[in-house]
């Protein structure tokens, strides 16, 4: 009878064991999960990939009419200028309140997660700062805000070297708008806890 247990609890503890193996999931699995829920959104969305060098050799724009997204390399985030913007760049040492209209989808779950385009009055805003090349930012208000914090998504900000952060000012002045597939690893807390990449629909423009 003693034996009988013992061999039992021995199978209970190595079915415990195995079952614990197959449901982990380690942090190198759930990268590969990220990589190919991005691969498969790129390929269902038929968008065109180009590299940097493409990207600069057509004047830092991409064409949207051509489905085209930029991979920038160094950040892992996917990037279209739909409008590249109007009024000026940011400058080296400005800071400046900027006002953005957005959605926001997560690839992984393939679901809407938020978004401030219910209202034409609400925007979110976040304060940005210049220093040679490198831009900083908080969220100050809005949903993104109330989300998830006063941290701005490192992806959020890399489209703006190559946009106008502007007012429109007239019907042709049309404010910046860019689409960005953003890994986790450039992405909110939530997206970096839980390793999933997000889609970003988001306009940019001054405060007044």
């Amino acid at each position: 009878m003693k034996k009988q247990l013992s061999l039992f609890f021995s199978l209970l503890v190595l079915a415990c064991s195995l079952a614990s193996c197959s449901e982990g999931e380690t942090y190198g699995d759930k990268k590969e999960k990220e990589r190919n829920a991005i691969d498969d959104f790129l390929r269902d969305s038929a968008f065109n990939v180009i590299d940097e060098a493409t990207f600069v050799n057509q004047g830092q724009q991409t064409f949207a009419d051509r489905r085209q997204f930029v991979y920038l390399d160094r950040k892992g985030v996917y990037m279209q200028i739909v409008r590249p913007g109007c009024g000026d760049y940011i400058a080296d040492g400005e800071q400046v309140n900027v006002l953005c209209k957005y959605t926001e989808y997560n690839i992984l779950s393939k679901s809407f997660l938020s978004s401030n385009i219910s209202s034409s009055r609400y925007y979110d805003k976040m304060l940005v700062s210049r220093t040679n090349a490198t831009y900083t930012a908080s969220f100050t208000f809005g949903v993104m805000y109330s989300t998830y914090g006063a941290s701005v998504p490192a992806g959020w900000l890399a489209p703006l070297p190559y946009i106008k952060v502007g007012r429109q000012t007239s019907d042709d002045a049309e404010i910046a708008r860019v689409r960005l597939i953003v890994p986790h690893t450039q992405g909110h807390a939530s997206a970096s806890s839980s390793v999933y990449p997000c889609f970003y629909d988001i306009t940019y423009q001054r405060e007044r």
